[in-house]
């Protein structure tokens, strides 16, 4: 259980996160994930590196049990961590391909969208519920996913959207069965590995300078209004219906 790392093959550094049941990790969990994630590009044998993980899904956010027993020292915790961990995916010296299956929700956003390409297995389903959890955030990187106005209306629904969804509007490279998900995302990574590597460090360098958006900084501007809702109060009252009948919702993108 965590986060590990290993080399499936010469060029390629696998990161792997495991926090059964559901992957909602705790303060801990997005810090290892952000060392591990920037050791492994600082490595100058790796030319990509894959992030993946184990169970049921790719990643449900943060832990909500650990800010309700921690209370702010968690959400400090959490708010910190989430943004080091997604800054690691984006700065992360060398491309970073995502892996994704099952749901990837709030915090998981934020690393597919963080990330410089993304596979994903055709049960992946993408979403912010953070409206459903007293929380606001990762907007910034859900707007890299999709075109404007289904991001607002993925935010204020917290409505899902399928891999198949994402791919039509191009941020989905491939989808593909979910047994064949290492494999095809060994495969990118294989390809992109292929190129020289001082090359790779500089074309990733060369991209991030010329995004429209920083979102390191555009993330930490939303999370300031996550701090609101919880000095308000507003932030406690919706998280404590979190997990119970009629709160939330699961939905997809056009379904009821």
């Amino acid at each position: 259980m965590g986060v590990s790392t290993s080399c499936p093959e010469k060029g390629i550094a696998l990161v792997t996160v495991d926090f059964p049941p559901v992957n909602a990790l705790p303060v801990r969990g997005w810090f290892a994930l952000a060392e591990a994630v920037g050791a492994a590009g600082r490595d100058p044998g790796t030319r990509c590196v894959v992030l993946t993980a184990r169970g049921r899904g790719f990643n449900a956010g943060v832990d909500i049990k650990e800010i309700q027993a921690r209370g702010n020292d968690a959400l400090l915790g959490v708010n910190h961590g989430c943004a080091e961990a997604f800054a690691a995916v984006y700065g992360c010296e060398t491309p970073v391909v995502a892996a994704v299956h099952g749901f990837c929700l709030g915090g998981g956003i934020g690393l597919v969208g963080s990330a410089d390409a993304i596979v994903a297995s055709e049960d992946a389903v993408f979403g912010l519920p953070e409206l459903d959890r007293g929380a606001l955030g990762a907007a910034t990187h859900l707007a890299r996913l999709v075109p404007p106005h289904l991001m607002r209306t993925l935010y204020y629904t917290s409505r899902t959207a399928t891999a198949a969804e994402l791919h039509a509007h191009g941020s989905v490279w491939r989808v593909v069965p979910r047994d064949e998900l290492d494999s095809a995302a060994l495969e990118l990574a294989r390809e992109i590995a292929a190129k020289d590597g001082r090359l790779l460090r500089l074309a990733k360098a060369a991209i991030n300078g010329i995004d429209p958006v920083d979102i390191r900084r555009s993330y930490r501007f939303e999370q300031g209004f996550t701090f609101e809702a919880a000095l308000s109060g507003v932030a406690d009252r919706v998280r404590d219906t979190f997990g119970k009948e009629g709160a939330g919702s699961d939905r997809q993108a056009g379904n009821d």
